[in-house]
């Protein structure tokens, strides 16, 4: 095999891995290898974050990726589970702006899962404590 051919097959082969990493990782915990979480809040909510809950996205799980939460705001009913996923190629967290409420994960490798359940109404304001630009909110309703 000529250099040539060698090196287009190496390319490809790389770049087939890259998009394999970057999309093909599956969101089951089973697979993966990632952690779940489940907490509850306690009765202290924060202050809202200026958008209004109807601005929020209605989901209960949020993606990280490409260095951000994805949906940032979302709102959902009191005792919902939110489900975040690292599908990023870093290393995030998923931690609490108030030091006694809402979700604080451990350090979330890509692919991994955490899991919060909101049982207070109010609006939880989050961060990810490696990149202080990342920053989400979950507003929960009656």
């Amino acid at each position: 095999m000529s250099k040539k051919v060698l090196l287009i097959v190496v390319a490809v082969i790389v770049i087939a891995a890259g998009a394999w990493l970057m999309f093909g990782r599956s969101n089951n915990n089973a697979t993966n290898g990632s952690t779940a979480n489940t907490s509850s809040t306690s009765n202290t909510s924060t202050a809202n974050n200026g958008q209004s809950a109807a601005n929020a996205t209605a989901t209960n799980s949020v993606s990280i990726v490409n260095m951000s939460f994805t949906p940032a705001d979302i709102t959902i009913k009191k005792g919902t589970m939110v489900t975040w996923t690292n599908n990023d190629s870093l290393t995030h967290t998923v931690t609490k702006d108030n030091a006694d409420t809402g979700p604080d994960s451990s350090d979330l490798t890509p692919g991994a899962v955490y899991r919060f359940t909101y049982n207070q109404v109010g609006t939880f304001k989050y961060h990810c404590k490696f990149h202080s630009d990342m920053v989400g909110s979950v507003t929960v309703t009656e």
